[in-house]
């Protein structure tokens, strides 16, 4: 069948409200006692966690503390995401209206259409040596060390970092500060890293995955969509670059 370019932008504006704007369901009410409690593990977690990234970055390519450390990093954020309260995994609705899906598809294309926006802008930015060299010196550690055990290490933490950011720190936010709060905290967290994209690569996955976050519930989709970026840019970036360096 022969999609026109009105039944296209059609499809696509559906498909962006059902995964991006209209909620599934209203964010649970919890009590003052439990916000109290969150806040409280959210900001020691937070604290823990960022100071842990920012000195397991800084580890010396090519040697096996960077895998602990970038490990416990990751423990950090799991443990203060449920130690901090219930965690839920959403669920999202159809370009229908259904209610009864799991995000996974739509985090496939948002984490996939965001991977595209920053592989193209690479390309341009890569160019740019003040901010070049911070993110060749970071992939060092994936020249120097085992590529499967990086790539195994990125989405572990992906995912307890979307446990933590989507999980507990959103919902320890009040509710009109949400999604911008939750991805600034989340940016905030890389600032010790001494990568100035990295921090806006956060910012900018933080906005998308927050938005999921309030309109599906839960973090099943984010985490999806994370996965799908980050190992994305782990596997394409370099290329990205080069093409850059050869187009430029």
């Amino acid at each position: 069948m022969k999609i026109d370019n009105v039944q296209l932008a059609n499809e696509l504006r559906a498909f962006f409200r059902a995964s991006l704007v209209d909620r599934v369901k209203e964010r649970p009410v919890e009590s003052p006692s439990q916000r109290r409690r969150r806040r409280i593990v959210v900001s020691i977690s937070f604290v823990l966690g960022a100071t842990a990234l920012g000195a397991a970055l800084n580890v010396e390519p090519g040697q096996s503390l960077f895998y602990i450390a970038t490990l416990g990093v990751a423990v950090i954020w799991a443990v203060g995401a449920f130690a901090s309260g219930p965690l839920s995994r959403g669920r999202s609705r159809t370009r229908q209206g259904k209610r009864n899906g799991l995000a996974m598809l739509q985090g496939f294309i948002l984490g996939g259409s965001l991977l595209a926006v920053f592989l193209l802008g690479a390309m341009v930015v890569g160019q740019v040596s003040a901010l070049r060299g911070p993110v060749d010196d970071l992939f060092e550690h994936v020249l120097f060390g085992n590529i499967a055990i990086v790539a195994a290490i990125t989405a572990i933490n992906g995912v307890c970092e979307e446990l933590f950011f989507r999980g507990a720190v959103y919902a320890a936010m009040p509710r009109r500060w949400e999604i911008v709060g939750s991805a600034l905290i989340y940016t905030l967290s890389t600032a010790l890293t001494g990568v100035p994209l990295l921090s806006f690569a956060a910012l900018c996955l933080g906005l998308l995955t927050g938005a999921q976050r309030r309109v599906t519930g839960g973090v099943l989709g984010p985490i999806v969509s994370h996965l799908t970026w980050s190992l994305g840019m782990l596997f394409l970036l370099p290329h990205a670059l080069s093409i850059g360096d050869v187009l430029w």
